[in-house]
């Protein structure tokens, strides 16, 4: 058996970093098990799914180095999920009901006055067919309930029914069905719900795991339930816990809070999301983790908590840190090259200054600084200022390398008497404009004799 796993996004807005999180388990989990990661656009939602958003959340995968093995999209599959609720109609299982949301709204109070579970008492099957026409005559359109099966032989007494899966994150889960309102899988409109066409599309597909938020656990029962009336083997389950913001706030594709493609555009690498997105809430240390199969040799789906991961978006900047420090000048030329930044110093530059940048292209600014000067006029006293004068003065003849400064500085100390931050700040301050950054030992080589007496104040 292939392990076939399915990403399963509703294209009605860009994708967030909590989304990114269910697509990452399932295709680490795709590739350490040798399997297949479907993309499959939940967009039977005619009016709010956009090309555009679909387009833009298999770039978003790209960018985080997943490419889908197959791409579905449901709103190509309705003749399947039409032909299934035929078959659930023809078995007794799907039932039309006429209740409008305020009525449906009355019942649900009354239950819960008159301590009951607020679940729906399947009144719909107690119409008979003179009342369906009347209802049909005023004009309303029924909606389709599924029919639990969590009953003996009369289905207004419902009895404890319960529903085991072993979870492949969280364990043994169980759901009673009696618990549940049967589901509206179709609405007044015609148009299907979430669950018949995921059903449907999994049976399929051949999707073997079904990998996703914890939101879905009391879901599954029902949906077990409807693999089992569709003749179906119900695949794997896993419920990994969600990501919240650090207010403990849900995320949002349409507030477009965090969403991956506002992070590219930010600057941020990918594997910074990616670590983070997939290592936050598990017992596993955060850390930046330089590729995707690395992080899919170190994942263990088990060891997500059982509760929200809060994080802080400051956090995806320790990271990037982290990677663009241990990044090799070779993975990061072509990006250079793209900012301007490709003559025979490239190299050298990219070694000096990749330790004290956050993002990439923060690298233009510190070209800007050793090609051109101080981005910023340079304010020092009238003490710092002549100590600086005497210190250029003493610049040694070239040719440059990494013990320039230690040459110079042994002077200007000797010379002046100055040493420590008094030394050095006021030099760094001259050549760069800056307090801090790159080690000036670095630097110095790049700027040559000419460009640093260029900088004299």
């Amino acid at each position: 058996m292939t392990i076939t796993v399915r990403f399963a996004p509703s294209p009605t807005g860009f994708i967030h970093i909590g989304n990114s999180r269910t697509a990452l388990f399932n295709w680490l989990y795709a590739k350490q098990q040798g399997g297949r990661f479907i993309l499959r656009f939940d967009d039977t939602d005619i009016a709010r799914s956009k090309r555009e958003f679909a387009d833009q959340i298999e770039a978003d995968l790209a960018w985080l180095g997943m490419t889908p093995d197959a791409v579905e999209r449901q709103s190509e599959r309705f003749g399947a999920y039409h032909a299934a609720a035929e078959r659930l109609k023809e078995a007794g299982l799907l039932y039309a009901c006429y209740e409008t949301a305020d009525e449906l709204e009355r019942r649900r109070r009354i239950r819960l006055q008159r301590r009951l579970p607020p679940v729906y008492g399947r009144e719909a099957l107690r119409l008979s067919e003179s009342e369906k026409a009347q209802f049909e005559a005023e004009g309303r359109k029924p909606h389709w309930r599924f029919l639990l099966p969590n009953f003996g032989n009369d289905p207004f007494s419902t009895q404890r029914t319960e529903v085991h899966w072993n979870d492949i994150v969280r364990g043994e889960e169980t759901v009673d069905l009696a618990s549940l309102s049967d589901p509206v899988l179709i609405r007044g409109d015609g148009s299907f719900l979430y669950t018949l066409p995921s059903v449907v599309d999994d049976i399929d597909l051949g999707v073997t795991h079904v990998i996703r938020g914890d939101d879905h656990i009391t879901n599954t029962g029902a949906q077990i339930a409807l693999f089992e009336a569709l003749g179906a083997k119900p695949p794997a389950f896993g419920h990994h816990n969600l990501l919240t913001a650090a207010s403990g706030e849900g995320l949002s594709k349409r507030t477009g809070a965090l969403s991956i493609k506002s992070l590219c555009e930010d600057g941020l690498e990918p594997m910074a999301v990616a670590s983070l997105a997939t290592l936050i809430g598990t017992s596993e240390a955060v850390t930046a983790v330089p590729d995707m199969t690395e992080l899919a040799r170190g994942f263990d789906i088990g060891r997500s908590s059982r509760s929200a991961a809060k994080f802080d978006p400051a956090e995806l900047l320790v990271l990037n840190r982290a990677l663009l420090r241990e990044m090799p000048f070779d993975q990061a030329q072509a990006r250079l090259a793209a900012l301007g930044i490709s003559d025979a110093r490239a190299e050298q530059f990219w070694l000096a200054i990749r330790g004290n940048i956050e993002k990439m292209n923060d690298a233009a600014e510190w070209w800007e600084i050793v090609t051109s000067g101080p981005t910023q006029p340079v304010e020092l006293d009238d003490e710092d200022r002549e100590f600086v004068q005497a210190a250029f003065d003493l610049l040694p003849p070239e040719p440059w390398d990494g013990s320039t400064w230690k040459e110079w500085t042994g002077k200007v100390k000797a010379q002046t008497g100055r040493k420590g931050k008094a030394l050095f700040a006021p030099l760094r301050l001259a050549l760069t404009g800056v307090p801090s950054g790159p080690e000036l030992a670095d630097l110095l080589p790049l700027l040559g004799r000419e460009g640093t007496l260029a900088r004299r104040p």
